[in-house]
């Protein structure tokens, strides 16, 4: 087993990595298989037999649970930590008590504090809007604090009874209105934290020859901790990107979120990086994604740039009600492993993806969720719309 390791700030990438890899559950076994086999064709294609991913399944969700009784074994995370890099399908949420969520559970526990969601668009995908193609934006939302920290306690609990004591009585809180019926939550938001997320952001915008980062935040109400976020970005831009400020390569910007949702609609090109807070990050990446066709084609990735970890995954639920039928859309996987391609440095074999990917859109072949919006479209099933991939990039 050859592994992924991380020295001197660079990622070091064997020949035949080992990619750790949960299958998913609902339909992640329909669109974790087709994500492989269009991979190992890439790769094939563009490195012949001198590279090739060696695949090890990991257990998480239904099947883990079936077999070993729990959610999340250790095994799982022992396998991600020591391999660093690894892509997953999506994932139930255990009904009852333990573990809130198994996604979050992973980017805790692995303290994978960027979630990356790039966004652009694929000519020949049906948009709601006029010009999907200004769309091209990459997401930096932070993945550990404010709403994913978990801090909150129900309505009629002697917890919350005790935290209303506590800031009404020591800390002289007296705009709860209606203390008795009130649930309560905690949004911590660091220094810290802000810093390593808007420094991840400014590293790609650098990298990546873009324009801007523009850090989305709610600072015009919430003045310390969305405020703080804001002031710490433009304090840390200043301090360790003074050069490529004065010199116009990074402009440094920021917009209250709901004026950005409005601003992403109407003048999408003004944006190119986006760092923001958890909860911004999740409505914002939604939203762009619904402009440039759904969250059936958004990539996803969850990284921590410090040690080198990071998951890849399909950004949609488990779909339970299509699952079994060979109808789900297996692009939001796909694009992730391109991501995960780019992420290791094979950016040849990301590439084959992303234009066989463009090729088939543009001739108005997909699944069906997409195909049945386009004009003469050929609708394809899961299994189907991988092996026109895999025969797009065979013949690239």
């Amino acid at each position: 087993m050859e592994k992924i390791t991380k020295t001197d700030g660079r990622l070091n990438v064997p020949s035949h990595p080992t990619i750790p890899f949960i299958e998913g559950d609902g339909v992640g076994a329909e669109i974790t298989p087709v994500c492989q086999s269009v991979v190992n064709a890439a790769v094939k294609k563009a490195y012949g037999t001198a590279r090739k991913i060696e695949w090890k399944e990991v257990l998480a969700g239904g099947k883990a649970f079936e077999q070993t009784g729990e959610w999340l074994p250790q095994a799982t995370l022992d396998a991600f930590s020591d391999c660093l890099v690894g892509i997953k399908g999506p994932l139930m949420t255990p009904v009852g008590g333990g573990i809130r969520s198994l996604n979050v559970a992973l980017r805790q526990t692995l303290d994978l504090y960027v979630c990356q969601r790039p966004v652009r668009y694929f000519k020949g995908v049906e948009s709601p809007v006029k010009h999907p193609e200004n769309v091209d934006m990459c997401i930096f939302r932070e993945n550990t604090e404010d709403i994913y920290a978990g801090i909150e306690w129900e309505s009629g609990t002697e917890e919350a009874a005790r935290f209303y004591k506590f800031i009404h009585e020591q800390m002289e809180v007296s705009k709860v209105r209606f203390p008795e019926t009130s649930a309560f939550g905690v949004k911590p938001v660091s220094r810290e934290g802000s810093e390593r997320l808007i420094r991840s952001a400014i590293e790609y915008a650098l990298a990546h020859n873009l324009p801007s980062v523009t850090l989305v935040h709610k600072g015009n109400i919430m003045k310390f901790t969305e405020g703080g976020f804001k002031k710490w970005g433009y304090e840390l831009a200043r301090r360790e990107y003074a050069d490529a400020l004065d010199s116009g390569r990074l402009v440094i910007k920021d917009c209250i979120c709901d004026a950005f949702l409005q601003n992403a609609l109407l003048k999408p090109e003004e944006y190119s990086v986006i760092a923001t807070l958890n909860l911004n990050g999740d409505y914002v990446s939604d939203m762009l994604a619904a402009q440039v066709g759904g969250i059936g084609i958004a990539p996803g990735a969850n990284i921590n740039y410090q040690t080198g970890h990071a998951i890849f995954e399909a950004t949609h639920g488990i779909a339970p009600d299509i699952a079994g039928q060979d109808k789900v859309n297996p692009s939001s996987i796909i694009l992730s492993s391109v991501m995960m391609l780019d992420y290791i440095g094979w950016h040849e074999a990301a590439t084959l993806i992303t234009t066989a990917m463009e090729s088939l859109f543009a001739q108005s072949v997909a699944t069906a969720d997409l195909a049945r919006f386009m004009e003469g479209g050929t609708a394809l099933g899961t299994r189907a719309f991988g092996d026109r991939l895999v025969d797009e990039i065979a013949h690239a």
